[in-house]
């Protein structure tokens, strides 16, 4: 597998299923060390922005990286061609476990079949979403945090994944100015988000029980941990939806979870207060001084 990184990487393309947030920012860094990255997105506006993006960022991103070198981000107007010759493919599409599961199927299908498959997801452990899949071995979790701000990335087994795999693409994802880390079994949220979602599952507790508002707690919450946002002003940055959605799926695999943090989300979905997207959430951002 090493022999393939060094000598197949710089021939072939990696793929990014998703031209979101999350896959423009993906595409961004894995093309830091002149490389070819195909980004696939159905929204045509989706996909625009975020080549954009990539553009205007890929000089500065570059510049940071020991050994950068620009590399090129093109669009692929079908699942086909975006995985065509590609060594690596990384699905950052909604979190909806069907979709996921009927995408890895195709690429089962499509793909290379040395070809590297990832998801991006924080929902759902790869082994809940390879059921369509026959080469088990190759598929992982790549949990990319928001690149290129931080530049942690978690990498996880689908239960079936080659070890050596996993080491030797962690080993290219440092090369392209990541940092990575390997958890040592299957678990739901990975490290850091298991962590956070303890974090933000309590601040929302303590609010929904009237002990302190949302902007008491973020303040609080800043000046002893040294932060410059607070849980509550970075749920408003994710989407509440999102965030709920998120709760729910840990609450269905641990069911002893309290209720009172999604009953509070349910409660400021039902107000349209979705956070920055929908110009309200815990805070309003429909003041410039906001």
């Amino acid at each position: 597998m090493a022999d393939f990184l060094t000598e197949k990487v710089p021939e072939r393309p990696a793929a990014i299923l998703g031209a979101g947030t999350m896959g423009s920012r993906i595409a961004l860094m894995l093309a830091t060390r002149g490389g070819t990255v195909r980004l696939f997105d159905r929204q045509e506006e989706t996909t625009r922005k975020a080549i954009a993006y990539v553009g205007q960022h890929l000089p500065d991103v570059v510049a940071s990286v020991e050994g950068g070198k620009a590399g090129h981000v093109d669009i692929a107007t079908t699942l086909e061609d975006a995985v065509k010759d590609a060594w690596l493919v990384i699905e950052a599409l909604p979190e909806k476990q069907d979709l996921k599961t009927d995408i890895f199927g195709q690429l089962d299908q499509l793909a290379p079949a040395d070809a590297i498959l990832a998801t991006n997801s924080s929902s759902f452990p790869s082994s809940q979403i390879v059921g369509k899949v026959t080469k088990k071995n190759r598929v992982l979790n790549t949990h990319f945090m928001m690149p290129p701000e931080k530049r942690a990335v978690e990498l996880m087994s689908c239960g079936e994944t080659d070890t050596a795999l996993m080491e030797d693409l962690a080993r290219y994802f440092s090369e392209v100015g990541l940092s990575p880390y390997i958890a040592r079994k299957e678990s739901i949220g990975f490290i850091e988000n298991r962590i956070w979602a303890a974090i933000k599952r309590e601040a929302l507790c303590v609010a929904a029980e009237g002990v302190a508002d949302p902007e008491t707690i973020d303040r609080l919450y800043c000046e002893t941990q040294g932060t410059t946002a607070g849980p509550f002003r970075l749920m408003d940055q994710v989407g509440l939806d999102i965030v709920l959605q998120i709760e729910e799926h840990y609450a269905a695999a641990f069911p002893h979870l309290p209720e009172a943090p999604r009953t509070l989300l349910r409660r400021m979905i039902a107000e349209h207060r979705l956070g920055v997207k929908s110009g309200r959430g815990f805070y309003d951002y429909s003041k410039a001084t906001s």
